[in-house]
């Protein structure tokens, strides 16, 4: 595999890949907001949810990404529908726009924080700036988030729902350059605990953890990488991105998504505050 290889463009989803859910709670009048969803993770799960019947509302600040996601929704002739609204998490007057637009579609139940960025730099390099705008995106914005989103969950028909919060394999473990990266998901990972403590097993949360996933923030992380270590494109790939896993492949984002549509289902109902480990043996062989 080569970083320029065909095995980087990701499939669309399609009613063959996606994982459809015979449940009650998934029909038009219930909603998920799912951020980042303009690209990668976070359209398949928006475009994933809307094919097993719910109202999504897709959030971002790229509005042809978005627009992207409802094309895509609107080819597979989808139960349920994609809606969007544009908005900037690093603004918490934006955040609350997000659950106030979703609370006008219908019940929000479900909430699929999957926006993020990366930056590769040693600590003693990494721009101060750069690390408080990564975890304004992928920590603190998950939290207000919820913040607002929690009363409308609770308050909605049994007052049953869910949050989902896209964290990584990184949010178990640590590698080199990633330091913002690493802490942003660890904190992400307990911060989807302590929404499950005060869930009281109704308003469930849960993490998804996988290893790497074909993005482009993946992707767009592998020139530098490579200059930051000394080594190829095709020595991150294979030796930095897949050396300690044993599945020798890049995850689909539907099927990332498709952890999001199971964690969300019925199915998911003793998930409450773990992580969906879905990492090709990365953390646990050796």
């Amino acid at each position: 595999m080569t970083a320029d290889s065909e095995d980087f463009a990701p499939e669309p989803v399609t009613h063959d890949n996606v994982m459809t859910v015979d449940d009650p709670a998934f029909e038009a009048g219930n909603v998920a907001i799912v951020t980042g969803a303009a690209s990668g993770i976070g359209r398949a799960t928006a475009v994933a949810l809307a094919a097993n019947g719910l109202t999504v509302l897709a959030t971002d600040l790229d509005e042809a990404g978005l627009a992207d996601a409802v094309d895509r929704a609107d080819e597979l002739d989808v139960d349920g529908s994609v809606e969007t609204h544009e908005a900037d998490l690093t603004v918490d007057e934006d955040i609350a726009s997000i659950v106030d637009a979703a609370a006008d579609l219908g019940d929000v139940k479900f909430v699929a924080n999957v926006a993020g960025l990366q930056h590769i730099d040693p600590i003693e390099e990494f721009p101060v700036e750069k690390f408080d705008l990564m975890h304004r995106v992928m920590l603190r914005a998950p939290f207000v988030l919820a913040k607002h989103a929690m009363p409308h969950i609770r308050e909605s028909d049994g007052g049953t729902g869910a949050i989902g919060n896209m964290a990584s394999i990184h949010g178990h473990t640590a590698t080199e350059d990633k330091a913002a990266y690493i802490s942003a998901k660890f904190g992400l990972r307990g911060l989807t605990q302590s929404i499950a403590a005060e869930g009281d097993g109704t308003l469930r949360a849960f993490s998804v953890s996988t290893g790497y996933v074909k993005t482009p923030l993946v992707t767009e992380q592998i020139p530098d990488t490579a200059q930051e270590r000394g080594i190829s494109e095709q020595e991150v790939v294979e030796d930095v991105m897949l050396g300690d896993a044993k599945v020798k492949e890049m995850m689909e984002p539907v099927e990332v998504a498709n952890l999001f549509v199971l964690g969300f289902s019925k199915h998911g109902r003793h998930l409450d505050g773990g992580d969906l480990t879905w990492d090709g043996g990365h953390l646990f062989t050796y």
